[in-house]
């Protein structure tokens, strides 16, 4: 069996394990699914220059504990940088939203579905009728991660701590906005 198979597989066990009405907060919005979209279909391109080539050495040596390969690191650490910079995000900040959602595993699923990286709920692939997209593609979770972050941004008005807590669906609550401003301050912070 392949290992798309096995994901799915996995993801069908785990909603069937979620409890009613906890999927349901995570209920579609038009204009994100709109903003989504349109982040979805613009180049994948990354403009490398010096000071991400200092950001690049800095994060990586930050990063290496959880992620051992190389070539790896430097994927997801390039990509941050590229779509952090696309919706005018700080990357550290998306750093610290990963450490907390997947502590870096691309293969990453949550007991409510989401996947990947930025713990993506699948069901935006359908909605911005892009269904063969990978979220567990590093390029392709954090295109739709970044975008969702910086659209709840917005939406709170700058608020940082509200706008996790709507990507988390646990507005409101401070558990893990308060965890991801942690890991901001305390590790990936920029010197």
């Amino acid at each position: 069996m392949e290992i798309g198979r096995y994901i799915a597989l996995a993801c069908c066990l785990v909603l069937l394990a979620t409890p009613p009405g906890a999927v349901a907060e995570q209920v579609p919005d038009p204009e994100l699914r709109e903003i989504l979209r349109a982040a979805a279909s613009e180049a994948d391109s990354f403009e490398d220059r010096f000071h991400a080539e200092v950001w690049l050495t800095d994060m990586s040596s930050r990063l290496a504990r959880q992620v051992k390969d190389p070539e790896e690191r430097m994927e997801i650490l390039t990509r941050v940088h590229y779509e952090a910079a696309r919706v005018e995000l700080p990357p550290e900040l998306i750093l610290a939203v990963i450490d907390v959602e997947s502590n870096f595993d691309r293969y990453a699923i949550s007991v409510a579905g989401a996947l990947g990286l930025m713990q993506v709920m699948p069901f935006w692939k359908d909605e911005i009728g892009r269904p063969e997209d990978n979220l567990n593609r590093i390029d392709t979770n954090l295109r739709y991660g970044c975008t969702i972050l910086r659209y709840y941004l917005d939406k709170e008005n700058g608020d940082l701590r509200r706008a996790l807590g709507r990507y988390n669906g646990s507005l409101g609550k401070r558990k893990y906005p308060n965890k991801v401003i942690d890991k901001l301050s305390t590790k990936w912070f920029q010197v």
